[in-house]
């Protein structure tokens, strides 16, 4: 029996809001809000944001954003215990490596770990052709003082967002259809029995004299670069901001500027600033969906920016982001495939030393 589509909302920045049961229950009534969101309409965003989600979200995100503060609050050398350079930095800690706007990111630092498998089952080729996705997970030591939950409250939220993601895929599969170059397998199938699914928590250092705040006249993006996610589909948490006292106390507070958040171009080119509320969660398109479309469905042109505020000098922002992509062998364009499209990808953020990666 055919199901009729349920009117579009939105937020009030326009970016399509759906229902968490809906979206699980009947998500065939979902295609208008789906087309709206990843569409190629000059004012589609490439973001949907998903609400009324479980009650358990709200503990699990509070959970590791606060601890992503901690772990980032270790002496470097501590920190460093945990970077993986052959990996190319992208299991466990990275700080620095990363170039953006064409210098080395030291604005924040990053924890990077696989939350659905610890150890990826393929073969001994595919892990050295492709260290980045197929290493194993780094978690901090047991004996780390107050980071004895970081492992499972990494798990916890990373699972949530991806059984959310592969829900998401599903109700976009019948819109994405229509212009997948290989329908032998749909969007949630290949999120779902990939094995190159990675987090990334992230933590955005307060400013220093080395990162100062960027002048209100400033453009929006030259404090973190526009970019491209390069998944098929991106989990987005909301940020926290937390103000670090001079005596030593930390406490959440808000955002300290209405112009820090998140900033996203939109197939149009129009610049608009997406707010994601504290119990949702929001996906947007990466280059993997563009590439394995044909270029029907964009990838989202999206980036950061913390303004300046009353206090903003002691405030750090804390958030959490979920890839989901094919597995590396998975073909996405002619003559490529996931993997040997990612290495280009690495190259373009990572400086090449002789040997791999900085």
């Amino acid at each position: 029996m055919a199901q009729n589509s349920l009117p579009v909302r939105t937020t009030k920045e326009g970016a399509v809001a759906i229902d968490y049961p809906t979206l699980v229950s009947t998500p065939l009534t979902l295609q208008d809000s789906i087309k709206k969101a990843f569409g190629s309409d000059p004012d589609c965003l490439g973001i949907v944001v998903v609400d009324n989600l479980p009650p358990e979200y709200t503990r699990y995100r509070e959970r590791l954003l606060l601890l992503a503060d901690r772990f980032a609050a270790l002496p470097e050398e501590t920190r460093e215990k945990y970077a993986d350079e052959k990996s190319h930095y992208s299991f466990g800690w990275s700080l620095g490596k990363e170039i953006m706007n064409g210098k080395p990111d030291t604005l924040k630092g990053s924890y990077y770990a696989n939350p659905t498998v610890d150890s990826p089952s393929v073969s001994e080729d595919q892990k050295v052709q492709h260290p980045e996705y197929y290493g194993q997970n780094i978690w901090p030591e047991t004996n780390e003082k107050g980071l004895e939950e970081f492992e499972q409250a990494f798990k916890d939220l990373g699972r949530f967002v991806f059984k959310i993601g592969t829900e998401v895929a599903i109700a976009c599969q019948p819109f994405a259809s229509s212009y997948l170059t290989d329908n032998s397998i749909s969007l949630s199938k290949l999120i779902s029995t990939s094995q190159t699914t990675k987090a990334r928590l992230l933590h955005y250092f307060p400013p220093s004299e080395e990162n100062p705040l960027p002048a209100d006249d400033e453009p929006v993006d030259s404090w973190c670069g526009f970019h491209l996610d390069h998944s098929l589909l991106t989990g987005l948490c909301s940020a926290i901001y937390l103000s670090h006292e001079n005596d030593g106390t930390i406490r959440q507070v808000a955002s300290p500027s209405p112009a820090s958040g998140l900033y996203i171009r939109t197939r149009g080119g129009d610049l608009t600033k997406v707010v994601i509320p504290p119990n949702c969660l929001a996906f947007q398109t990466g280059e993997a969906l563009e590439l394995a479309t044909g270029g029907q469905l964009r990838a989202t042109p999206h980036c950061v920016r913390v303004g300046a505020g009353e206090g903003a000098e002691k405030v750090s922002r804390e958030t959490f982001a979920l890839f989901m992509q094919p597995d590396t062998d998975h073909i996405i364009g002619e003559n490529e495939t996931f993997g040997s499209f990612s290495k280009k990808v690495f190259a373009e953020h990572y400086e090449e030393k002789a040997g791999g990666f900085s």
